[in-house]
This record gives structure tokens, C-alpha cells and sequence, in this order.
């Protein structure tokens, strides 16, 4: 007789690991969840590099920084997500500058996602990029992480199911943007990254604040090649305009004052 609420409860456990392996991500209500962490600060996180030396991401503040979750036994996405982020950063290197940013990708499978395993799954996927680094940590580590970024994971019997979330993070540690899905352009991941980077400096005091935001605006992407160049007629057709505007407005004032003097004269 005794035996009977250790069975139901054991039922009862069976029940709830099914209903957890079953849940279905809920693609509104992650948005909402990811949304919602726009503008607050990146938390203080302690992980491991592929060597197992400590990386806070602390650290990491004082540049832009991408940071991604992915889980090494993934098949499709997690890889898609990284074979997509690749030449993004490399065309944003290309344009900003080689330590102009910093990128992470964190895998949140902690039983497997050991540093071995980010080292691994690193190199199956080709990547090996200075300043990106591959990081593993404990599970609260992951817990905090998560729900910092306002990331979303289920399991699920394939492993995981999660929201495709690249996040990129500002020089202050402020999340700024979120880039969402596992096949993006790549002006998605460069735009941000070149409003931070050029944006910083582009005020109008400084010779290197009129080049940052010269370059700001007059940095283009061209989908034929998929690369950024710099298109300067943009700032050379404003700079005409703003001359035949004034020099319109100069003759008019002339006019007008002509018209005045002749009205006074008569």
C-alpha cells in the first residue's frame, strides 16, 4: 500500500519529461522574450575557451561584440546559423577593421558542448577567425546567459528546439540588436556593427569624427559582388546640392534687396 504515491509520483515525473520533450517553441511569444531585453545590459559571465582558459565577457567590453548560442550536436541550424554569419564577418572586418569587434559563440548543451567539443565542431565548420572565439560554461552560466539575451530553447527529440538569434552587443555592453534566422544577408549582421563602429566617433568636432561619419554614410553594400565599398558621390552630390541651394538663395536675397532699394528710390 505504501508503494502507491511513489508510483503515482513517478508517474507523475514521466509525465512532466514528456510534456518537456514535446513542448513546441512558441515563435511570437520568443520574439516577444527576445525583444524584450533590447537596450539592457550584457551580464557578467565566466566561460571557458576551446583550451578551457577562463573568457569573461567583461573582458570582451569596449568593442562591439556578436554572440551566439548553438549546440554542437545540432544538424542543421546551429551550422546554417554559422555558415551564414561567416562572410558577414568577414565583410565586416574587411570594412571596419580586424579588431574593430569581437564575436563568440557559446554552446548551451552542457553536457556535451564541452570545449573539446566547441573545438571540434569549430573546425568542422571551417571556422578559425581571430577574435572568434568558441566558449563552454556550467549551467548556471548558461541559465543566466539565456535569459539575459532573451534567448529560447526547448528540448526536444531531435535535441533542441530554439530561436535562430545572432545578438550583437555595443561597445558599453548594451544589447543593441537582435538578427534573427539561420540564412541572412549580410548588410543584416554589418549594419549594426558599422553604426557602432563608425558611429562612436561621428561627430563633427574632430577630423576623425567628419571621416567616421563620412564613411558611415558612404560605406555600400553591392549584392552582385557581396562586398561593401566606399561610394563617395553620395557625400559629393550632397555637397552640390547644399552649393546650388545656397547659391540660389544668394541671388534671391540679392534680388530682393535690389527690388527694396529700387521701392526706396522711387
Amino acid at each position: 500500500m505504501k508503494a502507491g504515491p511513489a508510483l503515482a509520483l513517478l508517474f507523475a515525473l514521466a509525465a512532466a519529461d514528456t510534456e518537456a520533450a514535446t513542448a513546441v517553441l512558441d515563435e511570437e511569444e520568443a520574439l516577444e522574450v527576445s525583444q524584450a531585453v533590447i537596450g539592457k545590459p550584457l551580464g557578467s559571465f565566466t566561460l571557458h575557451d576551446t583550451e578551457r582558459r577562463v573568457v569573461s565577457l567583461d573582458a570582451l567590453q569596449g568593442k562591439p561584440l556578436v554572440i551566439n548560442l548553438i549546440y554542437t550536436a545540432c544538424s542543421h541550424t546551429c551550422p546554417l546559423v554559422l555558415q551564414t554569419l561567416d562572410p558577414a564577418i568577414e565583410r565586416a572586418k574587411e570594412l571596419l577593421g580586424d579588431d574593430s569587434f569581437e564575436v563568440a559563440t557559446v554552446g548551451f548543451d552542457v553536457d556535451h558542448d564541452t570545449p573539446e567539443r566547441m573545438r571540434a565542431f569549430a573546425s568542422d565548420q571551417g571556422i578559425d577567425r581571430p577574435g572568434w572565439q568558441f566558449l563552454s560554461a556550467d549551467q548556471t552560466t548558461i541559465d543566466a546567459l539565456v535569459k539575459n539575451l532573451g534567448f529560447t530553447i526547448y528540448p526536444s527529440p531531435q535535441g533542441f528546439d530554439h530561436l535562430a538569434q545572432t545578438t550583437i552587443v555595443d561597445q558599453d555592453g548594451r544589447i543593441y540588436r537582435h538578427v534573427y534566422g539561420a540564412d541572412f544577408e549580410v548588410p543584416a549582421i554589418v549594419e549594426p556593427l558599422k553604426e557602432l563602429v563608425f558611429g562612436q566617433r561621428s561627430n563633427w568636432s574632430s577630423l576623425d569624427g567628419i571621416i567616421s561619419r563620412v564613411r558611415l554614410f558612404c560605406s555600400v553594400y553591392d549584392p552582385r559582388s557581396e562586398r561593401y565599398r566606399f561610394d563617395y558621390s553620395v557625400i559629393i552630390g550632397t555637397v552640390i546640392g547644399i552649393v546650388l541651394l545656397s547659391t540660389v538663395a544668394i541671388v534671391l536675397v540679392r534680388e530682393w534687396r535690389k527690388s527694396g532699394q529700387m521701392r526706396e528710390g522711387t
